[in-house]
C-alpha cells in the first residue's frame, strides 16, 4: 500500500469533491489534524490511516505511481 502524502490526501480529495471537513467526518478525525497534515506537519499514524480508511470506502486508492497520487478505482 502506498503511503498516504499531503499531496496524495489533496488529490483525493478532489476526486471525491470532499472538504477538508468532510474529509475530518468520514474519517473520525479531528478537522485540524487534516488541516495540519496537509501542511506538511506530522499527525498520528492511526489518523493518516483513518483517512486512507475513508478514501478507500468511496474506491479512492492512494497510489505512488510517477509521483504521489490518488485514483478512482474501476470494477469490471
Amino acid at each position: 500500500m502506498a503511503q498516504l502524502t499531503p499531496e496524495a490526501c489533496r488529490a483525493a480529495r478532489g476526486i471525491l469533491k470532499w472538504s477538508v471537513r468532510d474529509l475530518a467526518e468520514h474519517a473520525g478525525i479531528a478537522f485540524s489534524t487534516v488541516h495540519l497534515f496537509e501542511k506538511g506537519e506530522a499527525v498520528r499514524e492511526d489518523s493518516k490511516a483513518k483517512m486512507v480508511a475513508a478514501f478507500a470506502a468511496k474506491h479512492v486508492e492512494i497510489t505512488n505511481g510517477d509521483g504521489t497520487g490518488a485514483r478512482l478505482r474501476r470494477f469490471p
